[in-house]
């Protein structure tokens, strides 16, 4: 008997009886209860004082992580047999919020001794994180339309702050205003979707939407369908920053804090595109044939048009801003490959890609002190000789998300172009690999700049570091995206059980057939 069958678990949900909820939903119960819990030590710790929160805040919010991963957990073997659930309760929802965790520890863990440094280390910072990736949660794990768009503002809000949390910096007030401003107008656009959808379906459960377009019955409202349908994309569009809904990116990432940049282009992506998998490639599957199309293009265009700009860029932030909407574009190839082979190849990747992000903003970090961030090409001339481990971790980073043999990047790719092509996507696949060969550009310039370039000046790089926390965090990620090539086919199994696990039919809502899809 496993530990939580041992607590009373059940083996099997039923999501209409609302005492199943408590299971459904422990990772998240467990996730608010140590975000409030986090808010109250810090005022504990400091009454009305205005001070710096103390140091075992972070060390709290970790635990609080920690505490969650085990939560999430509880999930594993679980079965939820009702049909009108607004939480999903398979095996893609457990991926990814390991997934978020993973992108909310390594958020935390770089940001010690740099909240310190910017004058900024408040308990608040901690508290909005676990908020934020609360809001991931629920956004990537609903199974209703209604709680995506719950799950999506609960991890905006938070965003929004912590893009502005430097204060005294205008560039990260800059940028929190632009972000909220077309957020906002975003936002708007999903939920009139979602209103347009309800009004041709009749509900905005995605299971009976699903069923609802498999059985190929003509409910007149097509065009009504189609015009939710476009709304929706364009919604999540901007928040997976794919071309043309890109704008936001470049400014949001470079005056954010680099913490709250690496949380935004690993967690908030994530959570973005797995409701974008839940949406698109299950309720809307069989309507294939009117959003397949726009989406390919938007693949095409994302990937070009983001590595060409990314090769103009002089500051390494905004050209890993950059790069980041280039990957929202190979994510979309997966999610157009169909099938289990494209979704677990999809999440294959965004687990890489967390990791090997978040590591190359915390050599970012590595590389900023007294207060100032350093992140023109010119300030990581010479870091790898005269700081060799954390120009080793960047080069590898770097390497990793252009796709370099021996790096969880390269077999990413692989993964994704294989299923491309199985899928029928083989177009996608050469333009993957040319927008690739691209980015070896601008990655491998600041490789060449770190090595092959003198310092500024003498000691240019006497204080780069990181504290042990921070370090530690950087170094793990190094040997995960070096694991994940060799023993790759570890968390690859994994995807695939859980891709599996989204792709389980439920039962017609009618006897007639449902009609060959791209997806199924």
């Amino acid at each position: 008997m496993s530990f939580f069958a041992a607590l009373g678990r059940p083996e099997v949900l039923d999501l209409a009886r609302q005492t199943h909820y408590f299971w459904a939903l422990l990772p998240e119960i467990v996730l608010t209860l140590g975000a409030m819990l986090v808010l109250i030590v810090d005022v504990i710790h400091k009454g009305d004082r205005s001070e710096p929160s103390r140091g075992s805040i972070p060390v709290l919010t970790l635990a609080v992580l920690a505490a969650t991963a085990l939560a999430n957990t509880a999930l594993f073997g679980l079965r939820d047999v009702s049909a009108n659930g607004m939480v999903a309760v398979d095996g893609f929802r457990t991926f990814t919020n390991f997934v978020y965790l993973v992108a909310a520890a390594l958020c935390i863990a770089i940001s010690m001794g740099y909240l310190e440094r910017r004058g900024i280390m408040k308990g608040e910072f901690h508290a909005l994180v676990l908020f934020a990736t609360l809001g991931m949660m629920l956004m990537g794990g609903s199974r209703d339309l209604i709680m995506t768009f719950i799950g999506l503002e609960v991890m905006s809000v938070p965003i929004y702050v912590l893009v502005g949390f430097d204060r005294m910096d205008p560039r990260s007030s800059e940028a929190s205003l632009k972000y909220f401003l077309l957020g906002a107008f975003s936002s708007g656009f999903f939920l009139y979707g979602i209103a347009l959808v309800f009004g041709a379906v009749g509900s905005t459960n995605l299971t009976y939407i699903a069923e609802t377009l498999g059985t190929g019955t003509d409910h007149g409202h097509e065009r009504l369908l189609m015009a939710g349908m476009a709304l929706t994309l364009v919604g999540l569009g901007f928040k997976v920053a794919a071309i043309p809904f890109h704008m936001w990116t470049p400014d949001a990432y470079d005056g954010a804090p680099t913490p709250v940049t690496a949380l935004m282009s690993t967690g908030v992506k994530a959570a973005a595109f797995a409701a974008f998998v839940r949406i698109f490639a299950v309720a809307f599957a069989d309507a294939g044939a009117q959003w397949v199309p726009v989406v390919w293009w938007l693949a095409a265009v994302t990937m070009v048009g983001a590595n060409l700009v990314a090769l103009t860029q002089g500051s390494v932030k905004r050209m890993l801003a950059y790069s980041s909407i280039a990957h929202a574009g190979y994510l979309l190839v997966a999610l157009l490959s169909g099938g289990d082979t494209g979704k677990a190849a999809f999440l294959f990747y965004i687990l890489a890609y967390t990791v090997m992000t978040a590591g190359a903003f915390g050599i970012v970090i590595a590389n900023s002190r007294d207060g100032e961030e350093r992140v023109t090409l010119e300030d990581y001339a010479g870091l790898g000789l005269e700081k060799p481990w954390l120009g080793a971790a960047f080069s590898i980073f770097l390497l990793s998300l252009a796709g370099f043999p021996l790096t969880a990047g390269f077999l990413g790719k692989l993964y994704i172009l294989r299923a491309a092509v199985e899928g029928g996507q083989a177009q996608l696949a050469v333009i993957l690999v040319l927008a690739s060969l691209v980015s070896y550009f601008y990655y491998l310039r600041v490789i060449v700049v770190m090595y092959m370039r003198p310092a500024r000046s003498e000691g240019w790089h006497a204080g780069a570091g990181l504290p042990l926390a921070a370090r530690t965090a950087v170094l793990a990620a190094c040997v995960v995206v070096v694991a994940m090539f060799f023993a790759g086919a570890v968390p690859m199994r994994w995807a695939e059980q859980s891709a599996l696990s989204l792709w389980r039919q439920p039962a017609p809502v009618a006897a007639s057939p449902a009609p060959a899809s791209l997806f199924r």
